[in-house]
């Protein structure tokens, strides 16, 4: 690591008093850890084994079952040694195809990104509905934008049970981003914006009756769509960002180690030196393997372990999902620097400090779609931190989101582990599925910011499970509290400036040498000697040493039968399993302890040392009020007439509530447009008097109350806003005391005396 020494660094700014401070801080907090680590290890091994005592036999096993478990075991290893080799052949089928999508569903492709004035490897594909199913192209139609982080495309539509098939079967036409293994000479992430913007208009222009289509943001597809939005922020409609990080110096404390690791490297120069290694061109396997290091159970041991155990079943689904996983791409040296230098390290999406044409920067509150964020507890990739914490770097308050006219809605998963947010059918049947059914909701709801919360109601007359949707108004202190605390995050500020001073030094002193020794022949020869390839070429019909295992494994299979599940042995086999998976995770564990004290350590001297004043760059510490459009809707308060009456009634009835269910809002909605007053008021309009409107109930609700007859002018105005109130909302909001209470005051203020028809 490359650690600047500052020309301007005088002895008496490095105070010793601070630093002896800093070293008991440092000191305390490591000790803390160890605590933690410690107590985190006994509850992991306790639980493994409680759970494996609950379920050991009641008796030793014969000497007839240790027989036919042992021929069972020998079956199952060869059989897995052979689905090993069948995924080396599949793995080089796949690269000699040219590693087309991973999609589950047919398509044609509508636009070559290759054909475009500035060539990129991106392409727009329409989904065809496979047999049985019918779209409708008056329905609002979806794009989904895959993550090109070193995997190929199609993990949106990678099953029938996935965000493609979901879309679908709603009727929904379906577009997709895919992409090449190999960018284009050049090429760019603006040039890769200026594509997906085509895009996006070409979806546009082909259902003009339509809602404005979708976007769905798959991991770094999410920051992308969010670009997309904020550059041109009236094409788009909807965007759901799953597992998408825009926050990434965010997480909490004793997790999410993967953050440190740029800082551990001295920040961006490594992606520098890997992609001159690649003579201009960084091979994603290296991002494949630093996920894999993130859960390295899972990588040597568990995945395997499940495919022996399972042998019967688990066959085509390993394989499938091994051929994506393997599916390697590349990436141009610059796109790989923009991605480093602005987002992993930098950080500069959520605190507005890309910068964009004509000296403009990317500012997230230019975004005007509403935003659906997706994330989960499980996910160690994108923790809810980095997928929730931008909304604090971008707005004030939730008072603030309501002064922009936005709509932020978030749901947390328990549990969700990060691939399983986009490819687990559970996650599809349940959580997408339920936002995509309530996209037309979120579009009616004030704006604000809220909590999508998804509760298993009962089960219909076809066996199929329904749901209990509900949105609940959130404050930027609840996004918070999912964090242990931010400052935590000082010491990134530190690495960014260190990571563009040590990016300066390699491009001065060490690059040019690497570029003069690269050549196509090197990068090639050094992608196919990366450990995630070797190990599929040599358990590949490559080896010599593994023709005989396909023969083998049949006549094997052919003679041995599984043992039952009831078998004793079976259990001292998961024993064994359990065992060599915890180990794999203390090590793991200690390895993450090790990293993040090393981390602070390092840059926390650097900021005792004063050496972070001088070194972090400078970021947006706050966001900029929005009091300019709140000042305006709020003295515009007693303009209006019946319509903007209702809405604020309605709103106010929001706020005392706190939340408000998927079938109310839809009801309150359909039963809304059949009312007189707003028979002539179409969706635009409609939307820009409930952001007008909750404007005012946010900044004034007393004032905004007491203001309400001001807004009628005469008494039939009054009685018709309230018989439109009574007529709109459902039969059981008066079973809420708080409701009727609200109630009673409308009457109190607009009738005093006389209630509504």
């Amino acid at each position: 690591m490359f650690l600047p020494v500052h020309p301007n660094l005088a002895p008496e700014v490095v105070r010793p008093d601070a630093i002896r401070e800093r070293l008991g801080a440092l000191g305390d907090n490591y000790r803390r850890r160890m605590e933690m680590l410690h107590r985190l290890q006994h509850r992991r091994w306790q639980e493994r084994f409680n759970a494996l005592s609950r379920a050991a036999p009641k008796r030793p096993p014969l000497v007839n079952e240790i027989r036919d478990y042992l021929r069972d075991s020998l079956r199952r290893w060869v059989m897995t040694l052979d689905v090993l080799r069948r995924r080396g052949n599949e793995f080089l089928e796949y690269e000699r195809t040219g590693q087309p999508p991973l999609l589950a569903f047919d398509y044609e492709v509508l636009i070559d990104g290759r054909d475009l004035p500035e060539p990129v490897n991106y392409c727009l594909v329409r989904i065809i509905p496979p047999a049985g199913i019918t779209v409708d192209p008056t329905k609002r139609p979806y794009l989904i934008v895959d993550p090109r982080a070193g995997h190929g495309a199609g993990i949106g539509g990678f099953k029938q049970e996935s965000q493609v098939g979901v879309a679908l079967r709603e009727g929904n036409p379906v577009y997709f981003t895919v992409f090449y293994p190999k960018p284009e000479p050049g090429q760019t992430l603006a040039g890769v914006t200026a594509a997906e913007l085509r895009f996006v208009r070409e979806v546009v222009g082909r259902h003009p009756k339509s809602p404005k289509p979708a976007l769905i943001g798959n991991c770094q597809g999410g920051w992308a769509v969010m670009g997309l939005a904020a550059i041109d922020p009236e094409i788009t409609g909807p965007l759901v960002l799953n597992g998408a990080p825009l926050s990434y110096w965010a997480g909490v404390h004793g997790k999410n180690p993967m953050r440190y690791l740029g800082g551990l490297a001295g920040g961006s120069w490594p992606a520098y030196f890997f992609s001159d290694l690649g003579n201009g061109r960084f091979d994603g396997a290296w991002l494949v393997r630093n996920f894999e290091s993130l859960n390295p159970a899972n990588t040597y041991w568990t995945k395997y372990y499940q495919l022996f155990a399972n042998i019967d079943t688990e066959v085509e689904r390993f394989l499938e999902f091994e051929k994506w996983w393997g599916g390697f791409v590349q990436l141009t040296g610059e796109e790989m620097r923009a991605i480093v230098d602005d987002l992993f390290v930098g950080n500069k999406l959520a605190t507005g400090a890309i910068s964009l044409d004509r000296g403009t920067t990317l500012d997230l509150r230019r975004v005007r779609s509403p935003i659906v964020v997706f994330c989960s507890h499980g996910d160690d990739i994108t923790p809810p931190q980095q997928a929730l914490n931008w909304i604090a770097d971008t707005y004030l308050s939730a008072r603030e989101i309501k002064a922009y006219g936005q709509t932020i809605v978030y749901i947390i998963h328990a549990d969700a582990g990060h691939l399983g947010i986009f490819v687990s059918g559970a996650v599809a049947r349940r959580e997408f599925s339920q936002i995509a059914g309530t996209l037309a909701s979120i579009e009616a709801l004030p704006p604000g910011l809220y909590e999508l919360s998804i509760e298993d109601a009962q089960v219909d007359r076809r066996g199929l499970p329904q749901y209990a949707v509900s949105l609940h108004e959130r404050e930027i202190e609840d996004i918070l509290a999912h964090d242990d605390r931010r400052e935590d995050e000082r010491p990134f500020r530190i690495v960014a400036g260190v990571s563009e001073f040590n990016a300066r030094m390699y491009e001065t002193l060490v690059s040019p040498w690497v570029r003069a020794l690269s050549s196509d022949w090197s990068a090639s020869l050094m992608r196919q000697f990366h450990p995630l390839r070797l190990q599929r070429y040599l358990w590949s019909d490559l080896n010599p040493l593994t023709w005989a295992l396909p023969v083998v494994a049949k006549q094997i299979a052919e003679v041995t039968r599984p043992v039952p599940a009831d078998n004793p042995m079976r259990w001292l086999q998961e024993l064994f399993s359990e065992s060599i998976e915890g180990l794999f995770d203390s090590a793991r564990d200690v390895r993450d302890a090790a990293l993040e004290n090393a981390f602070h350590f390092v840059y926390g001297l650097l900021d005792a040392a004063h050496v972070g004043e001088r070194l972090a760059r400078p970021v947006r510490e706050v966001a900029v009020p929005g009091e300019e459009p709140a000042a305006r809707a709020l003295a515009d308060m007693t303009e209006g007439g019946v319509r903007e009456a209702v809405i604020r009634m309605l709103l106010l009835l929001m706020k005392a509530s706190g939340s408000v269910r998927r079938e109310t809002l839809d009801s309150v909605r359909a039963r809304l447009a059949e009312a007189d007053a707003f028979e002539d008021t179409d969706a635009q309009a409609l939307r820009a008097i409930v952001a007008t409107q909750s404007v005012v109930v946010a900044y004034e609700p007393e004032a905004a109350l007491q203001t309400l007859e001001k807004l009628l002018a005469t008494s039939e105005q009054r009685r018709d806003a309230l018989h439109i109130l009574r007529s709109v909302l459902p039969e059981d909001v008066l079973d809420r005391p708080v409701l009727r209470a609200v109630i009673a005051r409308f009457e109190e203020i607009l009738a005093p005396g006389v209630k509504a028809a």
